[in-house]
């Protein structure tokens, strides 16, 4: 991966040197120091096309779902199952405890769906603001 580098001629007489130049914890003394800069015109294309995905409408409505999902799923096992604590000592009883509680969840979750006739939805659709 290619990177340009920038490295300013002279930082000596610059009152924000101090604040600009990190890692006050280097053997070389502050005032020897230069600020450098480092790009990636790889990274800066990726970057751009990530934030266009994420922008997007798709990308819009999949985030706004992924938040919905993700944190409500966390409120409803702490809050409305009871969870706040695991019963159990070990990675491989607190995995199995942690996928109990997911499936006791979605199981929840899909009991609630079939009750109220929504099956058939996956995300929820974008609400446009007027």
């Amino acid at each position: 991966m290619k990177k340009t580098i920038y490295t300013c001629e002279d930082c000596s007489n610059c009152n924000q040197k101090n604040k600009c130049i990190k890692g006050h914890n280097c053997k070389t003394p502050l005032e020897d120091r230069v600020k450098n800069l480092e790009t990636s015109k790889l990274f800066n294309m990726l970057r751009k096309e990530n934030l266009e995905r994420i922008v997007s409408e798709e990308g819009c409505e999949l985030r706004m779902n992924r938040s919905i999902q993700a944190e409500g799923s966390f409120a409803e096992i702490k809050q409305d199952m009871g969870f706040r604590r695991y019963l159990s000592r070990g990675k491989k009883n607190v995995l199995a405890e942690s996928i109990l509680l997911a499936m006791a969840h979605n199981i929840n979750k899909l009991h609630n769906k079939i009750q109220s006739d929504r099956t058939g939805t996956h995300l929820f659709p974008l609400k446009k603001s007027a």
